[in-house]
């Protein structure tokens, strides 16, 4: 049995390893044999350290011989994204210059795994800066779709959403500045959570501090096959760590809320291909059969200018360094995605404050939408996954693909809780929903998420083609 423990859930996972019906170190070695079998065809892992996570789930393994409370991930196999410090290993955000940046201590996000007993085995792939919805690049190479070779895994965590679709690990953690987890989990036929601001503490003691952009809207979360694996490890992310000032301890659940959802299919005249709105409708339809209240609306609060001033904000303070890296790089996606938007490199300071004041606009309309309706429906992207570097192709296909992921940018400058819902396939490319709630309600998310995906998804774990 030890060798398909790679398949389980992590709730299953960690129940069997509480019960001592396996151990950690039998379910650990499952994942890594795993890793080994189907790695090299989808390079999702760029390092792993086996002796290491091996030498972990015994520890677990002791303590629960010892009666001790070994956490709510007991024995889970847990992947972390480059962009976050796990010490002994190199952080790289995806680029050459940094493949000796080595940490010396563990982010909170690694710290928060270990705490509750998840056991890292692996670092997953990420395109240069994480500035793509495409994952590839000259310092870890490319990471394939496991469903579909000719199509993106999604970006930027890209290598945990492929990992976590064939097996390698239960949960990834990924990070979302502009739908970096929604949609390579999208893109993979899995589900992804980008958490409310504030709620997954943030900190790399292995670089200065981030710019105003990437604290405001940039946020770790997890990404797994089941919504009650990304409940869990969500709720075990989000435990204080000092070392993020933005923190809130805010309860994981919120008062009671009526059971209806607001639906939105072309958000902002979005232009939404036909395969995703029957994906729309679908999920309404598997809503409304388990008792909630489905409304489609037309007009929602604005959603292209609220993506615009997250560019703005994003880029604004950081273009030129980013651009400099690039170039020194010689990366031809993170420059043609730089270049794209090239209007950054103009922003002022008073730009950049005006987009400030902007949001707190859009986010005061969509607090009083969601007083309303507790939960909303909408795209996670305009189309189906991309083809491979479609970004590069054309300056056409370069503003078809931003135009595509408008709701991905519109929602993070808010600071909103989101998730991505996988529903089911379309031919060769997984297809789904995302959901959005109040700030802090990430328990409306999973209620809703989790009477969508009983009902049908794509079939995770799966042999990469």
């Amino acid at each position: 049995m030890s060798s398909e423990l790679w398949r389980l859930s992590a709730s299953d996972i960690a129940a069997g390893v509480k019960s001592r019906k396996f151990s950690a170190r039998e379910a650990v070695q499952s994942a890594l044999d795993r890793m080994d079998a189907v790695n090299g065809r989808i390079n999702a892992v760029v390092a792993a350290d086996p002796a290491r996570s091996l030498a972990a789930a015994d520890r677990v393994d002791a303590g629960i011989a010892a009666g001790n409370d070994p956490g709510p991930l007991a024995g889970v196999p847990v992947t972390i994204k480059v962009t976050h410090d796990q010490a002994g290993f190199a952080t790289t955000m995806g680029i050459a210059a940094l493949k000796g940046h080595m940490a010396k201590v563990n982010s909170p996000v690694v710290d928060n795994f270990e705490k509750a007993g998840a056991i890292p085995i692996g670092r997953t792939n990420m395109p240069a800066l994480g500035l793509r919805w495409f994952t590839n690049g000259p310092l870890h190479g490319g990471t394939s779709n496991p469903f579909d070779r000719s199509l993106t895994p999604g970006g930027s965590s890209g290598g945990a959403s492929a990992a976590v679709a064939t097996g390698i690990g239960a949960v990834a953690h990924g990070t979302d500045i502009g739908g970096s987890i929604r949609y390579p989990a999208y893109a993979c036929g899995v589900h992804g959570l980008r958490p409310t601001l504030g709620r997954v503490p943030n900190y790399n003691a292995s670089f200065p501090e981030r710019g105003f952009g990437g604290q405001l809207m940039s946020v770790s979360g997890p990404l797994a096959r089941t919504v009650a694996d990304v409940k869990l490890s969500f709720m075990a992310l989000a435990q204080p760590d000092p070392r993020d000032p933005w923190w809130v301890p805010a309860p994981f659940a919120g008062p009671e809320r009526p059971r209806r959802l607001a639906l939105c299919l072309r958000p902002d005249g979005m232009e939404t291909d036909d395969s995703v709105v029957d994906a729309l409708l679908d999920a309404a339809g598997r809503l409304r059969d388990a008792g909630w209240d489905v409304i489609e609306l037309d007009h929602i609060p604005p959603m292209r200018a609220a993506a615009r001033a997250q560019i703005t904000l994003w880029l604004g303070d950081e273009y030129h360094t980013s651009l400099q890296t690039a170039q020194a790089e010689a990366d031809p996606g993170a420059l043609a995605m730089l270049r794209g938007q090239a209007q950054a490199a103009d922003i002022t300071l008073a730009g950049y404050c005006g987009a400030l004041k902007e949001r707190a606009t859009y986010l005061r309309d969509w607090m009083l939408f969601f007083e309303e309706y507790p939960l909303i429906m909408l795209p996670v992207s305009a189309r189906l996954p991309f083809a491979n570097d479609l970004d590069q192709k054309s300056p056409g296909d370069y503003r078809m693909v931003w135009d595509a992921q408008m709701t991905q940018l519109g929602l993070a400058i808010l600071g909103l809780p989101c998730m991505s819902v996988a529903t089911g396939m379309v031919g060769t490319a997984p297809v789904g929903v995302q959901l959005a709630a109040g700030r802090y309600r990430e328990d409306l998310l999973f209620s809703a998420a989790e009477d969508i995906a009983a009902r049908g998804m794509p079939p995770v774990p799966v042999d990469p083609v």
